[in-house]
């Protein structure tokens, strides 16, 4: 059965059977993305949801001074947006690229409404999904303002296993909000503990 994640992760989460995408089969397509390739750009009002079936995305800002922060990675079975982009139809304010060459499941408006409409508990569980993203975020922000660096990097490794094998590390700095020289000095001090990074 072709896009097997998409498929085990809408069963999974939503309870949705695993041969149940064909009911919305117009409001998704599959797409095979380049590295470096960007699926939406700062200032565009997106319209879309990202299901990572394989390969690994981000999301970042670019401030004033032309200075890149991560806000998120999607490596597999992941799902990235810009979500006020689509629920308030505003401008983006992010970007999404490609860090991998991909293979990822785009979602239109109107996916999780048809999945809704043949699948009435999807409503419920897609509402549950929205607010557990909300205080992932919230939890996000406080540990920028309140914990180590130190804490944020244990933190990363906990929520993406494996990914400093896969993502340059100054990008993993710019996720942390610290500097590359910053990364390095809490990884050697990790070492000398004998923490295995």
């Amino acid at each position: 059965m072709q896009y097997q994640n998409f498929r085990n992760h809408l069963s999974k989460t939503l309870g949705v059977p695993v041969d149940g995408l064909e009911v919305c089969s117009s409001f998704y397509e599959v797409e095979e993305v380049k590295k470096n390739e960007i699926l939406l750009r700062e200032g565009e009002v997106s319209d879309s949801t990202f299901f990572v079936e394989k390969g690994l995305l981000r999301m970042y800002s670019i401030d004033k001074a032309g200075k890149e922060h991560v806000i998120q990675f999607a490596p597999e079975n992941w799902i990235i947006s810009d979500t006020t982009s689509q629920l308030l139809n505003e401008k983006s304010r992010f970007y999404i690229e490609a860090i991998e060459d991909s293979t990822i499941i785009v979602t239109k408006d109107g996916f999780f409404d048809n999945l809704a409409k043949v699948y009435p508990h999807v409503a419920e569980k897609n509402q549950r999904l929205m607010f557990n993203h909300i205080k992932n975020l919230q939890n996000r922000v406080n540990a920028l303002i309140s914990t180590t660096a130190e804490e944020r990097y244990l933190d990363f490794l906990k929520k993406y296993p494996n990914l400093m094998l896969r993502v340059p590390q100054w990008m993993v700095a710019s996720y942390l909000g610290i500097t590359p020289e910053s990364l390095s000095r809490v990884r050697k001090e990790l070492a000398n503990k004998k923490f295995i990074i």
